[in-house]
């Protein structure tokens, strides 16, 4: 994982555990206080919340702690590998569009970012400026050319 998103999944960690964690206990409490809790929509849905939180939390401490940090920009060279911007031309369409290859806990496609286990992450590992990759897509079949790789 790169530094960045180790530092992310660090202040989401921070942010369940003194933030959201205590406000669904507190939620918790206050619907307990409205009597009979088989039929309390409020302390169903509080105790669903701390269930996610608490799945979260486990889910990032575990993730934070076996994260091997790779600083990318140490990195170098023309092939496209983890922490790598690679550009790339839609063979059909021409459009051009830049992904960064990232771990999965920081795949985020809203910014760019696609896990080094997607398809198309896959498929770029490796590759140079100039070859062209197939990506099998939901939509069928998808031809990329790299236009370039970089690490800054």
């Amino acid at each position: 994982m790169t530094a960045e998103g180790h530092a992310i999944l660090q202040e989401e960690l921070k942010n369940l555990k003194t933030i959201e964690r205590p406000a669904v206990i507190k939620a918790i409490a206050s619907a307990r206080e409205h009597g009979d809790l088989s039929e309390n929509a409020e302390y169903h849905a509080a105790r669903e919340r701390q269930s996610f939180i608490e799945g979260r939390i486990g889910e990032l401490e575990d993730a934070t702690k076996r994260a091997a940090i790779i600083d990318t920009s140490k990195q170098k060279g023309k092939t496209a590998r983890f922490g790598a911007k690679v550009k790339l031309s839609d063979e059909d369409t021409g459009n051009e569009i830049t992904y960064q290859l990232v771990g999965e806990f920081e795949a985020d496609i809203k910014k760019n970012k696609i896990s080094i286990a997607s398809p198309l992450g896959k498929a770029l590992i490796g590759r140079d400026p100039q070859d062209s990759v197939e990506v099998q897509t939901p939509n069928g079949m998808r031809y990329y050319e790299i236009v370039s790789v970089r690490y800054k």
